[in-house]
C-alpha cells in the first residue's frame, strides 16, 4: 500500500508520498512514488502513483520515453499544449497498461490497477491537479475538491480536511501534510517514511522545491511529536463525561 497527497493552494500545488511498497509482510521495499518533468520557464509537471507497481512503473517508463522520442499517436507530455492534455495522455498510456496487463493475466477485477495524481503548470496558463483513475478517466481537483489522496487514504484524510485552508502558506500546507502522513503511518504499516515532497509554486518554472524525510527527520519528528503532545493536552481540557 502506500499514500499520496496533492494539494492545490493559492500559491501553487504541493505534492507529498511515501515510498513503502510491499506483496506480504515478509517482501517489503522502498520504491519512490513520485516522478517529475521540469521545462526551466517552460513547464513543470508533477506525477504520484498508488497501486500495482508493475503497472505504475511502465506508465512512467513509457512517459519518460516518449519525451525523448514522441510520436504523432503518442505525444509527449512536454510538448502537450496543456495541463488537461497532459492529463489526457497520462489517462490514456494508464488505461493501454492495465489492459494490456489484463489481457495476459486474470479476466476477474484487475489486480494491475493503479490511480495517479498528476499535476503542475504550464507558462500562461494556471496551475492544475488531477486525479487519473484505473480506466484512464480522470477529474480535476477546484474549489469544492481542492486537494487529492490516493492509496491508504482514510487515517489522513480528517486532519487535511479539518484544517486545509487555500490561503495557507507552502510552510504550514508542509505541517499539515507531516500530520496527515504521521497519522497514516501509526494506523497502517503499508505507509511508512522515506517521504518525499515538492512544491510548485505558481507562475516559477526554474526553481524546483523538493525535500525527502528520512527516518529519525528532525523537522517530521518535531512535528509528529508536537501534534501528539497537543491532542493529549486538548483531550484533557475536554469536559468530563458523567453517567
Amino acid at each position: 500500500m502506500t499514500y499520496c497527497v496533492g494539494m492545490r493552494l493559492n500559491k501553487g500545488l504541493v505534492f507529498m508520498s511515501d515510498t513503502r511498497t510491499n506483496a506480504g509482510v515478509d517482501d517489503i521495499a522502498q520504491v519512490r512514488k513520485m516522478r517529475s518533468w521540469h521545462v526551466p520557464g517552460e513547464r513543470v509537471i508533477t506525477l504520484m502513483s498508488a497501486g500495482n507497481l508493475a503497472t505504475t512503473q511502465a506508465v512512467v517508463s513509457l512517459l519518460d520515453e516518449r519525451t525523448k522520442a514522441p510520436e504523432d499517436r503518442h505525444p509527449s507530455i512536454l510538448a502537450a499544449p496543456s495541463m488537461f492534455q497532459i492529463a489526457t495522455i497520462v489517462g490514456e498510456t494508464l488505461r493501454q497498461i492495465v489492459m494490456r496487463h489484463n489481457a495476459e493475466g486474470p479476466a476477474a477485477a484487475s489486480p494491475f490497477r493503479a490511480s495517479l495524481i498528476v499535476g503542475g503548470q504550464i507558462a500562461g496558463a494556471e496551475p492544475r491537479l488531477f486525479l487519473v483513475y484505473p480506466e484512464g478517466n480522470f477529474i480535476e481537483a477546484g474549489e469544492d475538491n481542492p486537494f487529492f489522496q490516493i492509496g491508504e487514504t482514510k487515517y489522513g484524510r480528517p486532519i487535511i480536511v479539518r484544517s486545509y485552508d487555500p490561503a495557507m502558506s507552502f510552510e504550514d500546507a508542509v505541517k499539515l501534510l507531516c500530520v496527515s502522513f504521521d497519522s497514516t503511518i501509526r494506523a497502517n504499516a503499508g505507509v511508512d517514511l522515506p517521504i518525499d515532497l515538492k512544491i510548485h509554486e505558481r507562475d516559477d518554472y526554474t526553481t524546483v522545491r523538493e525535500r525527502r524525510f528520512e527516518r529519525g527527520d528532525p523537522y517530521f519528528d518535531s512535528v509528529a511529536n508536537g501534534w501528539a503532545e497537543a491532542l493529549g493536552i486538548a483531550l484533557a481540557e475536554l469536559p468530563d463525561f458523567h453517567f
